[in-house]
């Protein structure tokens, strides 16, 4: 039987789900039972994921649509449908999807001990809604999953974070509920203006077939303007864009290990996924005409993240610090509308959420045996746990962008499609190079070498190097870290359909724009 002919994507989909289900019916006192059940489910969704790349085929004639689609009748009325269907894009993030999930709930093992059924349905739970995200091809379909993703997040930090748990998790519900209700609102109107336009509420949720609309009859200049501020708001929070990230440093800080990885590796990307496939290619004059201040808002946040990091003495706010900079880049290569910034923005998605996940992973390694993160109390690693010093540095590197990493290889390209937009958009990114080697190798100097600190002798032998388990969950990244700073080629090929037709949606827009730099 063909790939194609099996309802792949509803399988990956949902079968967190079963999962779930599945832990929640495991009585409380078998936690190795729901351990793994739930890590068994997580590992069976992520091989059913790798069974995408068997029968796509990325480099289609033009741009030939999406691929693995499943349609089917949900509220015919209103013409809204189960639609889902993937391109090189999406496929990329399911499977960083599922490959994060898995890590992470193994990653867990250790230091979830009370409520451990309830952690993994949530976890299994918030897998069905980012991977939803990424194969909805109905905007209210989208819209569901964008909401589910919420709900299972606002747990995992509300209920297994730190101390100041409860505010960070509000705070994060707050700033993302009121950009998502501003987006439900604008899907609503495009959908009564497609509706009035045609005639038909057929196709009237359709990406599709909006899609299609925009690009022949077209939304007027007015509407596009709002309904892309509206979509705009709520990518932005997500990203987090400068100035909407307030809320990120609280989340990371106070959430378990586990939930800093998915949030910064996967639910970051779920707003600039959104840009990507929804914001350009339906509103592509708005977008162009709000291009050049998003361009400066992502220099901002280059800037203003590298150095508010540079200055972070605790480890896990340095690096989700470091998102905030790393995020930029992605907008950036997104809104200057060119082919080599926007393989670079895609680039950069896939590799910040390798490597700042492992970052966590590894920020949570040393806070279970110190229960601190200060900087400061850190110093002289290498010699008590030289194994983790390595593992450490070597993230360190490639997040700060050394040649032959993943990287290196996103920032460079958003560098080349900026300096042909810009130079002078190029130079000011380019600083953030400099500055996030400052505070990588600063930060990793400070923690690895020297004199092992006092408070680090005052532990003793509870200062152990990495276990088996926590080396495993770090090799599966580091691995893809090296591969694709090795061959590009291989994830670049896979979004190449994706770059070229969302940069056709959008055509002039580079031209309009290139004023405001020069």
């Amino acid at each position: 039987m063909n790939v194609a002919d099996v309802p792949i994507l509803s399988i990956i989909t949902f079968l967190p789900l079963a999962g779930a289900i599945l832990v929640a019916l495991i009585p409380r006192r078998m936690v190795g039972a729901t351990r793994a059940a739930a890590l068994g489910t997580a590992l069976l969704a992520w091989v059913f994921s790798l069974f995408l790349l068997l029968g796509y085929v990325p480099d289609r004639p033009g741009f030939a649509g999406f691929q693995y689609q499943e349609v089917v009748d949900w509220i015919p009325v209103f013409g809204i449908q189960y639609k889902v269907g993937v391109d090189g894009l999406s496929v990329a993030l399911v499977i960083l999807t599922t490959t994060l999930t898995w890590i992470s709930i193994l990653a867990s093992f250790g230091p979830i001990k009370e409520r451990v059924k309830e952690y993994m349905a949530s976890f299994l739970v918030l897998e069905v809604g980012m991977i939803g995200v990424f194969v909805a091809l109905d905007l209210f379909l989208f819209y569901i999953f964008w909401e589910i993703v919420l709900v299972p997040m606002y747990l995992i930090i509300g209920i297994w974070g730190g101390a100041n748990r409860i505010y960070a998790t509000i705070k994060f519900v707050l700033y993302t509920l009121v950009g998502s209700l501003l987006m439900l609102v604008a899907i609503l109107a495009t959908a009564f203006v497609f509706q009035a336009a045609t005639g038909s509420w057929t196709g009237a949720f359709d990406y599709e077939s909006l899609r299609a609309f925009s690009g022949s009859v077209g939304f007027s200049d007015t509407f596009q303007l709002f309904a892309f501020l509206a979509f705009f708001l709520a990518f932005a929070i997500k990203v987090p864009m400068f100035p909407f990230h307030t809320w990120l440093p609280d989340a990371h800080v106070e959430a378990p290990t586990a939930g800093s990885v998915i949030l910064a590796a996967i639910l970051l990307k779920l707003g600039a996924y959104g840009f990507i496939r929804f914001a350009l290619p339906l509103f592509p004059d708005a977008a162009a005409t709000f291009a050049p201040a998003i361009i400066a808002l992502s220099l901002i946040a280059i800037v203003y993240g590298a150095i508010v990091a540079l200055v972070q003495p605790d480890l896990k706010k340095l690096v989700a610090y470091s998102s905030v900079s790393h995020m930029g880049f992605v907008t950036l290569g997104i809104f200057i509308f060119q082919e080599q910034g926007m393989q670079g923005a895609i680039v950069q998605m896939i590799s910040h959420g390798l490597i700042t996940g492992a970052l966590f992973l590894l920020v949570g390694v040393i806070y279970e045996r110190t229960h601190d993160r200060l900087i400061a109390k850190m110093g002289g690693l290498a010699a008590p746990v030289p194994v983790y010093a390595a593992t450490l540095g070597f993230f360190v590197f490639a997040s700060a962008g050394l040649p032959g990493l993943a990287g290196f290889v996103g920032e460079f390209l958003v560098l080349v499609g900026a300096y042909a937009y810009s130079p002078w958009v190029a130079a000011i990114a380019a600083l953030c190079m400099i500055l996030a080697a400052a505070y990588l190798l600063w930060m990793f100097q400070r923690v690895a070498f020297g004199e092992v600190s006092d408070f680090l002798r005052s532990l003793g032998h509870h200062l152990t190097d990495m276990r088996p388990v926590e080396i495993l969950t770090l090799v599966p990244l580091g691995t893809l870290v090296v591969v694709f700073g090795l061959f590009p080629g291989l994830l670049l090929e896979l979004v190449q359909g994706t770059v070229v037709s969302v940069l056709h949606d959008v055509g002039a827009g580079t031209a309009i724009n290139l004023f405001f730099w020069q």
